[in-house]
């Protein structure tokens, strides 16, 4: 799995992280509710998923990038979690996070309700580069190029327009750039913000990267940062939904 970059210590804003102010963070939670509220015949057929999925597969695009594309379960969810891209692992275990990072990843979830088969199951895993891009001579996994991130934009696009979540789970900057601003994680992780999709209002909890190569969720401030943002998964509505059933 790609690296994530090293950022200084900086001091936190209570109010930019977890501690929002709750009467915004109330309002916000009102908005996902109103989104998850829609009648039952707004969700996605299964069978576009599926289609949509056939076609990613076939994907050769990207020259550079070392095939098969990888995707994951066809779940109609209103959460949608977007990894980086897949690492040298996934191409012969057919699905993302299935390695030493995926192992972190559901360990952060855990506590809050989902085991990795609950997971896998119940929320859609996209990711920014749907293909491994190979080893950095200088060591860990290549980062995709500008190129091949506009490449493979398509295809989350469409899965956006498809599942209409209400909640967005960025893992990883290069994950977390294909939302929001580029700024150091410190800035990132811990935060409930929004974006605007076509006419979709979609809630974003960013987190950093799982892989044992990174010590910023495991070092101040990105441990308390981390579970910052954690908390504010567990307390979200679409997840509540995800958790409830």
């Amino acid at each position: 799995m790609l690296r994530e970059r090293r950022n200084r210590p900086a001091a936190v804003s209570e109010t930019r992280a977890g501690a929002v102010d709750s009467h915004n963070l109330c309002h916000r939670w009102a908005v996902s509710k109103q989104a998850l509220a829609k009648p039952p015949s707004t969700k996605p057929a299964l069978p576009l998923l599926e289609a949509h999925q056939r076609a990613l597969r076939a994907c050769r695009l990207c020259p550079n990038m070392h095939r098969p594309p990888i995707v994951g379960n066809a779940v109609r969810s209103k959460v949608l979690l977007v990894g980086q891209a897949p690492g040298d692992k996934e191409p012969a275990l057919g699905r993302p996070f299935a390695w030493t990072a995926g192992k972190q990843l559901f360990k952060w979830f855990l506590p809050l309700g989902l085991d990795e088969e609950q997971f896998r199951a119940r929320v859609y895993i996209a990711a920014a580069c749907r293909c491994f891009p190979g080893k950095n001579p200088k060591g860990g996994d290549r980062v995709p190029s500008p190129e091949e991130l506009l490449n493979c934009r398509p295809w989350l696009d469409r899965e956006i327009e498809l599942l209409e979540p209400a909640l967005i789970l960025p893992v990883g900057r290069v994950a977390i750039e294909q939302f929001l601003p580029a700024r150091p994680l410190v800035d990132q992780i811990g935060a409930l913000q929004s974006v605007t999709r076509g006419r979709l209002r979609i809630d974003v909890i960013p987190l950093p990267h799982p892989s044992g190569a990174s010590t910023w969720p495991r070092a101040e401030p990105g441990k308390t940062l981390t579970a910052r943002a954690l908390a504010l998964i567990g307390e979200h509505p679409a997840w509540r939904a995800l958790t409830s059933t």
